[in-house]
């Protein structure tokens, strides 16, 4: 499997994510509990790379598993991260449209490459930097509405608790990217074995979180076994199977590529969403919203597109050449 294939498909399930959470609401709310969702895509994640490992497993090369605590437990601050990304992420779209939610998270590239260079020591060309610059003033530019006559209660188009959130949840996600990153290429471990750790405590820590949430409202509404399922449609599954496979094909482009492909191909899940919002919410596509979305594709262009794409480089090689070359028949001569 090639990685551009798999982030092709990445592209797809993470362009659907905002859209299928907004279909599975009933008048702007959710009548199943948003917290089972990441539980329940965990324990699919946990089966799939478990299904797999056990294949690896029995098969004649033996996978490598390191399993000395010192290195099981680092799969512990990742699956506390994504934790409370999922959970913010459902809380923004109570705020924000799909299309918003999809622009605002692309800020996750500007605090991925502020995170590359910190903890991954990776460093960014002047170009790229100033490509996550744009990329923060056309998220901004989709943003700001347009008032023509009318008086406008607020600058944005959306509450500000929705933005709020809409940044913490790219912190929270480029924060889980580049620490996954680390612990995948940390060893040689196997793929499913490393999933099978960061899966068993994502499920562990969204368990405790339900349980914890049945503590503080008093056990009114029972045990959270009891209601697991309660309001869940057709839908709602269809977001718990693409959380969950979204969440392993993250976990191979971290292993066998990087994080920036994740982001690039999460990023251009940008114009598909707005597209299809259009279609199914009838969303209207502003001035601001298109000239945003400009902005941000030629801020996707200068960051990943060769220097020799961008700048028009003299052929200094071919001229120095050439003057060798004529300077040698003249000695010649």
């Amino acid at each position: 499997m090639q990685w551009y294939f798999v982030a092709a498909l990445l592209t797809l399930l993470t362009s659907s994510q905002g859209i299928l959470t907004t279909l599975s609401q009933t008048n702007g709310r959710y009548k199943y509990d948003y917290a089972t969702v990441p539980f329940l895509a965990e324990i699919f994640k946990l089966l799939v790379s478990g299904f797999f490992l056990w294949r690896e497993i029995k098969s004649q090369s033996s996978p490598r598993m390191t399993t000395e605590w010192k290195a099981v437990r680092l799969f512990v601050v990742p699956s506390i991260i994504y934790l409370v990304h999922n959970n913010v992420q459902f809380a923004t779209l109570t705020y924000v449209d799909p299309s918003t939610y999809q622009i605002m998270g692309n800020l996750k590239i500007v605090t991925t490459g502020i995170l590359f260079r910190l903890f991954l020591k990776r460093k960014l060309s002047n170009l790229q930097w100033l490509a996550i610059i744009l990329l923060a003033v056309g998220t901004t530019t989709s943003q700001v509405k347009g008032c023509g006559e009318a008086s406008c209660d607020s600058l944005f188009s959306a509450p500000i608790q929705g933005y709020v959130l809409g940044i913490l949840s790219a912190c929270l996600s480029a924060l889980a990217g580049v620490y996954t990153e680390y612990l995948m290429k940390k060893n040689n471990d196997s793929l499913y074995w490393q999933n099978v750790q960061l899966y068993a405590f994502g499920a562990m820590f969204n368990c405790a979180r339900l349980h914890w949430d049945d503590y503080s409202g008093g056990y009114e509404k029972g045990p959270w076994w009891q209601r697991l399922l309660n309001g869940y449609t057709f839908t709602t599954w269809m977001v718990v199977l693409n959380l969950g496979s979204t969440g392993l094909l993250v976990s191979w482009l971290m292993k066998f590529a990087d994080n920036i492909v994740k982001v690039y191909s999460t990023s251009m899940a940008m114009l598909l969403t707005t597209v299809l919002s259009v279609y199914l919410f009838n969303s209207q596509l502003t001035v601001q919203l298109f000239l945003g979305i400009i902005i941000c594709m030629i801020s996707l262009h200068m960051y990943f597109a060769p220097v020799r794409m961008l700048v028009d480089l003299p052929a200094t090689s071919k001229s120095v050449s050439s003057t060798l070359k004529e300077v040698t028949v003249e000695n010649h001569e």
